[in-house]
């Protein structure tokens, strides 16, 4: 890429941005369009401009998102997002302190030495430009400028051992506050027993459970859940819902023009074959005949689908606590108890799968999520040499007229590397958390960040490396396949030559991308789409513009791959620093709007994912001083060993943090459990909470003897404790 397409690359993103900011405070200021800028609000009752000035300021947002506080955005979406603000803090307070040194220390350094450049040491794969000076790559082999280097990598170092210590430390305190608030969370009295061993001759599943935890819980003990194959009765409540929303749009669309003909659909598939009939007499009969089969399939399905995995509730959280990390038979692959997730997040499906079952399914999908990632190298490797333009004129010739005029080479120079990248890598997500879930985890914020860990690592491998020698392995294919030790140094040699495709690919990410997201373009259209086209009823509108979730297992590896390029790069290339810095600083400043006024929650794990962020931000860090290791080596500085003990104090610092912190995570503090609650919980509730939709009884406390087989049930004197 050369200077004038950098240049361009970031005008033209910085122009995209600031038209799509403009577009949002048009756009959000027309109250038909306030579902999909202030859904979370309205949710919550609130008025969208409750306790705001309303402006046309295009910057009036960000004075509400800075004035904001902590304790609004875990009022507002919960401490995962706390949560998730402290990884964007943390990670911006390591960016502007390196940039203390790095910017004005190693910058003139470069500027100022007189070192004859090579091709391998440029920015910009050979386009020697500005840029190139003020990179490591000017540095003089053996120089005594590199001195100043080797402070940077240490400084880098300790600050982010510094910031992650306190991030920790304070993740811990909002975790605390959380668990042990006064509030009753029903999750708290429930714990998780999975590998129930066979059922005794003489016993039913449900005896079985409430007898062994009778005996060890005998004064807390309230009732047990046992899990069951839902799939049959699933399907007919999801076929039974989808009836009810048909009759409900078939009437109002009725209602809406009684004197005009009634509404038909077909009898065939989806509506659209078949014998047509009257709508709304079709939908009834159809609802009278799933309702009588809804009926009777829960009791076969209690009775004759029981499962080895069930909840087991106590009407004492400090107990409850206290059993999620017990142990509680001589052999681990039984009676495995845990602290069970929220039960709108558990994966019912996933419950009943032995401890060897999962053992087994969770290296055969990192085996193929190797498999993955190793052939996913090889296409991003070909786009990453494909879509230089030096190799688009190799490779595809009859180009070569389009490709010389100044303008179109300007901006595919800019732009088309990086869009390529991105859109190449939309389509992994969903597959990874896919994988994720077949690995037999329990809950949807356990399986996200699976799904995140696998995406991070797919990243730094593909992304970063592959990116990096895409296109020298493009050119010295024939080297590496006679010298196949040399791909080593080779990476090295390669690493400035990306500095300024990351650079761009930074910009492009926090310009174009948060502007996309500040504005909400295709959400909009979408909805409005869907308003005017499909939408009948309110629970249809409701539908339409519902927010989603903040998207952890896609946007925290996405951010773990700016911090990872961005670490790697800040010493070699210290341009990069406040690249890093604007986007987390436009990041965290965005995306506070955000999950004040959009986004919702769709489950809370209450800050579990942090030390998954931690240990990624930390592997990224050891990548950053191997990869030092590696470029101190090629300028042949003779004292490069003094970098080894880097990677060693990163391993120490994280043996030291995980003894200290992450018990936490994994369990609830018996100190915070013990904390009294502000009113008595009613177990009838909390119980009923983790009844399956299709399970439950809808008129709330029916006949309790059609759950007898299944549901362990205690007297109703001590349903409230």
């Amino acid at each position: 890429m050369d200077f004038s397409s950098f240049l361009t690359s970031l005008a033209t993103s910085f122009v995209l941005f600031f038209i799509l900011m403009c577009l949002f405070t048009w756009l959000s200021r027309r109250p038909g369009n306030h579902v999909i800028y202030y859904p979370n609000r309205i949710l919550k009752g609130l008025d969208p401009y409750e306790g705001l000035r309303v402006s046309r300021n295009p910057f009036a947002w960000i004075r509400e998102a800075l004035a904001s506080t902590e304790a609004d955005v875990i009022r507002m979406s919960g401490v995962d997002t706390a949560v998730y603000f402290v990884f964007l803090t943390t990670v911006l307070g390591i960016f502007v302190l390196s940039g203390i040194y790095l910017l004005p220390v190693l910058l003139p350094l470069a500027a100022t030495a007189h070192a004859v450049m090579k091709a391998d040491n440029s920015t910009s794969q050979g386009s020697f430009n500005d840029l190139d000076k003020l990179s490591m790559g000017h540095i003089e082999e053996k120089s005594p400028r590199l001195w100043g280097y080797v402070i940077g990598t240490y400084w880098v170092s300790f600050v982010t051992y510094c910031l992650l210590w306190k991030a920790y430390k304070h993740v811990s305190d909002l975790r605390a506050a959380a668990l042990m608030s006064p509030e009753v969370r029903n999750e708290q009295f429930a714990v998780l027993v999975r590998d129930i061993p066979p059922v005794p001759e003489g016993q039913t599943r449900k005896d079985q459970v409430d007898s062994y935890f009778k005996a060890i819980y005998p004064d807390t003990f309230y009732r047990s859940l046992v899990v069951t194959d839902n799939a049959k009765v699933n399907t007919i409540y999801e076929e039974l819902e989808g009836y009810k929303k048909k009759l409900i749009r078939a009437e109002t669309i009725y209602a809406a023009n009684p004197q005009g003909p009634r509404p038909t659909t077909k009898t065939g598939l989806l509506g659209l074959i078949g014998e047509k009939v009257d709508a709304i007499e079709y939908y009834d009969k159809k609802i009278k005949e799933l309702i009588l089969k809804l009926e009777a399939e829960p009791k076969v399905t209690l009775k004759d689908k029981q499962q080895c995995a069930a909840v087991i509730f106590l009407n004492n959280r400090l107990t409850a606590a206290a059993a999620s990390q017990s142990l509680h038979d001589t052999m681990v692959d039984t009676w495995t108890v845990m602290d069970a997730p929220e039960s709108r997040q558990m994966i019912w499906s996933n419950l009943p799968k032995k401890f060897y079952e999962r053992q087994i399914r969770q290296y055969i999908v990192y085996f193929i999520v190797l498999l993955t990632i190793f052939f996913y190298m090889i296409p991003i490797g070909i786009i990453s040499a494909f879509t230089t333009l030096e190799n688009l004129n190799k490779l595809l010739p009859f180009l070569k007229p389009v490709l010389d005029i100044a303008t179109i080479r300007t901006v595919l120079g800019a732009y088309l590397p990086q869009l390529a990248l991105i859109i190449f890598l939309s389509m992994l997500p969903k597959f990874l958390l896919f994988l994720s879930k077949l690995e037999g985890i329990p809950s949807q914020s356990h399986a996200e960040r699976a799904a995140s860990g696998k995406y991070f690592y797919f990243n730094v491998l593909n992304v970063f490396i592959g990116v990096t020698l895409g296109s020298s392995l493009f050119s010295r294919f024939k080297e590496i396949e006679d010298d196949p030790n040399s791909i080593i140094p080779l990476l090295a040699k390669s690493l400035p030559g990306s500095a300024t495709f990351f650079l761009t690919f930074v910009a492009l990410k926090f310009f174009v991308g948060y502007g996309l997201e500040l504005a909400r373009i295709v959400p909009l259209i979408v909805y409005h789409l869907k308003k005017k086209y499909l939408c009948k009823t309110d629970a249809d509108l409701k539908e339409a513009w519902a927010p989603g979730n903040l998207g952890y297992a896609t946007r925290i590896p996405g951010d773990m791959l700016i911090v990872t390029i961005v670490l790697c790069y800040s010493v070699i290339a210290p341009l990069i620093i406040p690249f890093g810095v604007a986007y987390f600083g436009l990041g965290w400043v965005l995306l506070r709007n955000q999950v004040l006024k959009v986004y919702v929650p769709s489950y809370e794990s209450y800050g579990k994912m942090w030390p998954h962020i931690y240990t990624r931000i930390v592997a990224s860090l050891i990548l950053y001083q191997v990869t030092m290791l590696g470029y101190f080596s090629l300028k042949k500085f003779i004292f490069t060993p003094v970098l080894i003990p880097l990677p060693i104090l990163s391993l120490i610092f994280v043996y030291v943090c995980n003894n200290k912190f992450y018990r936490f995570f994994q369990s609830t503090a018996l100190d915070v459990a013990r904390r009294e609650l502000k009113e008595t919980p009613n177990m009838e509730v909390v119980f009923r909470s983790f009844l399956p939709p299709s399970l439950s009884d809808e008129k709330g406390g029916g006949d309790e003897d059609e759950f007898e087989d299944a549901l362990s049930h205690v007297s109703r004197a001590n349903s409230r404790v």
